[in-house]
């Protein structure tokens, strides 16, 4: 219906426009039939994963790109020019914790001289709890607005369903493994301290003597005459079990430094006897299982299955997850478009629970990627792709305005699913980086792989997208709007909110311009929703002039009267409280009415994160339990 209005509107400039329009749309559907980008589901996973282990080590960039089910409610939850590192980092938080990856494509790349050598696929994904143990149990947000998008484009949501890959974060293993108490091989002894204590010896001679006999009935073939009743109290005296269809006995221990000296003991005590770790429930040690093989033979024969049935539960548990530790682990650098977003979901699907600061969050993503680059950090040193976030549209600008050509050559076809158009974004990115990097003069072939060429890493780890490089933001300067290049502290900012329903900003700035003698300074306004609006002065000092003039008694003139009718204003440390507080109404309006409110009835700002931390609507929940 919007673009039916539209066509009305402007008639004669879309009929002119309407070659160009269908040429635009024959390339984009030439282009699509051109790319192929392998589609991965759980059936074709494991074949998958030893494709791109090779295609990741054999090229020099990584671009990934992600579909969710949603991104923001409200027009302010976007991250928005005047937002600080922690302001923007709180709202990415949010969606990251609220809504669900159902799409991640990858798509390891090279570049030589004007050609790209791409290796894309797409993976489907689904958080199922594929262990029975309530983990990933996520109930996620969807926006009608993401899920119509992916279904004019084809998607197959029963396919992503019943045939996504599921996956559980690094934090989510570790409780998995505690949780299920599965035995963990011994790969290597560390020894202990060369002096031990009585109690040790105690302890190391008592245990010595109780495997020593328990052994020696396992290996003394008379017992196996005795009476099944005899058998069965001499495995219960001696502690004896069956782990499959080996003896075997459980050790208790009550520390981790009594597990090291029992490892110990069975190394140098016999070369048939394999130690096996059993996690307790709070992650410690409960005890150490010793299994007696029949010879050396067996003894590597177990060991191999051990190492078979660890990896087949690590396959498992992992899912899609061992995507990420591959990309990870070839330390390759990471091209994205708006990786702010995409990787505060990295971090909080298939890394751990997202930090409460941006700081802590950056520690730990650069522990894991140590080189991110934002597509949109280069757009920026063209004028005009500053403020285009549209990746179609910025490379056709690069296409129609400089000569830098990039023949596109995809190295893996996939001929069942070559009509399919998902995750050709992740394509997109990796030719607009080799255009950028074309049209920038930088050379991007690195001699050490885990290293940026110099030019590149002034435009690594941005991810703010509103940031122009890794120090813009650290003294609190920001910008009032995308189009307008004057940094401003965020010291001289207020927010006004009360005005009437319809008001532009243009009525806005009208009506208080002439309503105090502050306002007889520079000074500019933009609405951020439809409820509130941001006013900048450019005089340092007149922000909180006017806040005071706004708390006062001896408030005058039609300043007084718009007070009156309900007009309120605070400052940017309150802006930054409903941040981080989580107070996620629809009209800003609202949330800086909550802070205020909390603000003059708690002191304790800890106490107050607890009591508003989540804001969860029902209504559009997606509960997996239900599926």
């Amino acid at each position: 219906m919007y673009l039916d209005i539209e066509f009305k509107r402007e008639s004669r400039r879309a009929m002119a426009a309407l070659p160009y329009l269908l040429q635009r749309r024959f390339l984009c559907t030439k282009t699509h039939q051109k790319w192929s980008v392998k589609q991965v589901t759980k059936s074709n996973f494991q074949e998958t994963l030893s494709e791109i282990k090779i295609d990741i080590a054999d090229s020099d960039f990584i671009a990934v790109s992600l579909q969710r089910t949603g991104s923001v409610s409200a027009p302010w939850h976007r991250v928005l020019p005047f937002d600080l590192p922690d302001t923007a980092y709180s709202k990415a938080k949010r969606a990251a914790e609220r809504f669900q990856l159902l799409q991640f494509a990858v798509c390891p790349f090279s570049i030589r001289s004007s050609k790209l050598l791409a290796h894309p696929y797409n993976f489907h994904l689904f958080p199922r709890d594929e262990l029975k143990i309530g983990m990933p149990s996520y109930s996620f947000s969807c926006q009608t607005s993401y899920l119509t998008s992916m279904a004019r484009e084809g998607f197959d949501f029963n396919t992503c369903i019943y045939d996504g890959i599921s996956y559980l974060s690094r934090a989510q293993e570790s409780a998995a493994r505690v949780q299920i108490r599965n035995p963990m091989r011994i790969t290597h002894v560390v020894k202990s301290s060369p002096n031990p204590t009585v109690a040790d010896s105690v302890f190391i001679e008592r245990i010595k003597l109780r495997v020593k006999h328990w052994r020696k009935s396992c290996k003394d073939l008379s017992t196996k005459s005795d009476e099944v009743l005899v058998r069965s109290l001499r495995k219960i005296v001696l502690g004896s079990e069956e782990y499959g269809s080996r003896p075997c006995m459980n050790i208790d221990v009550c520390s981790e430094r009594q597990v090291q000296l029992v490892l110990e003991m069975l190394g140098e005590f016999s070369d048939d006897l394999v130690p096996l770790i059993i996690p307790a429930k709070g992650g410690a040690t409960q005890e150490v299982r010793v299994v007696l093989t029949s010879s050396k033979e067996d003894m590597v024969l177990f060991q191999n299955e051990l190492q078979d049935l660890e990896e087949e539960w690590n396959k498992k548990v992992r899912g899609f997850r061992e995507v990420i530790d591959l990309i990870s682990a070839s330390q390759r650098p990471v091209v994205s478009h708006n990786s702010l977003n995409d990787f505060t979901f990295i971090h909080s699907k298939f890394l751990a629970p997202l930090p409460p600061n941006v700081d802590e969050f950056l520690s730990s993503l650069r522990s894991v990627f140590p080189h991110v680059i934002d597509v949109q950090q280069l757009m920026k040193e063209i004028l005009p792709l500053r403020n285009v976030t549209n990746i179609p549209t910025a490379i056709s600008y690069l296409k129609d305005h400089f000569f830098a050509p990039i023949d596109v050559e995809i190295l893996q076809q996939d001929a069942v699913n070559e009509r399919k158009i998902h995750g050709h974004d992740v394509l997109r990115i990796s030719l607009l980086f080799a255009k950028l990097c074309s049209v920038l003069r930088i050379a991007p072939i690195q001699t050490d792989s885990k290293k940026l060429v110099p030019a590149l890493e002034e435009y690594a780890n941005i991810l703010n997208p509103c940031s122009a490089s890794s120090q813009e933001s650290t003294d609190g300067e920001v910008r009032i709007g995308t189009n307008n290049t004057r940094k401003v502290s965020c010291k001289h900012l207020v927010f006004l909110w009360g005005f009437k329903h319809g008001m532009t900003a243009g009525m806005l700035k009208s009506l208080i311009q002439g309503s105090h003698d502050i306002f007889s300074e520079e000074f500019d306004l933009r609405l951020v929703d439809r409820s509130c609006a941001i006013v900048v002065f450019w005089k340092p000092g007149l922000s909180e002039t006017f806040l005071n003039v706004m708390n006062s008694e001896e408030i005058s003139g039609s300043l007084r009267e718009l007070v009156s009718e309900g007009l309120r204003a605070a400052c940017y440390g309150i802006y930054k409280k409903v941040c981080s507080l989580g107070i996620w109404e629809v009209d800003l309006a609202e949330s800086l009415e909550k802070a205020l409110e909390e603000s003059e009835c708690f002191q304790n700002t800890d106490s107050e994160a607890n009591s508003l931390d989540v804001h969860w609507f029902s209504d559009s929940t997606v509960n997996l339990d239900d599926l």
